[in-house]
């Protein structure tokens, strides 16, 4: 549980909860939440990640390209 209190007796609520916000998104606790929200089988798990790895590879090849003066596509 992400417990966030004042630091001073000045700070805003609105301030407070901004921090708040930041430490819920950066701790990953909603997008856990959401990707338990549904049943994955495992399977399509596997293919879900080997699908991005495949994205990051081309991403990667697309910019070393760029990098060098190489065509786009």
């Amino acid at each position: 549980m992400i417990q966030v209190t004042k630091k001073d007796a000045k700070e805003s609520s609105e301030s407070l909860l901004r921090r708040f916000n930041r430490k819920v998104q950066q701790s990953g606790v909603l997008a856990e939440a959401k990707m338990n929200q549904r049943f994955e089988k495992p399977m399509s798990k596997r293919d879900r990640r080997s699908k991005a790895i495949i994205r990051k590879e081309r991403k990667n090849d697309k910019m070393k390209k760029m990098r060098l003066g190489g065509a786009t596509r």
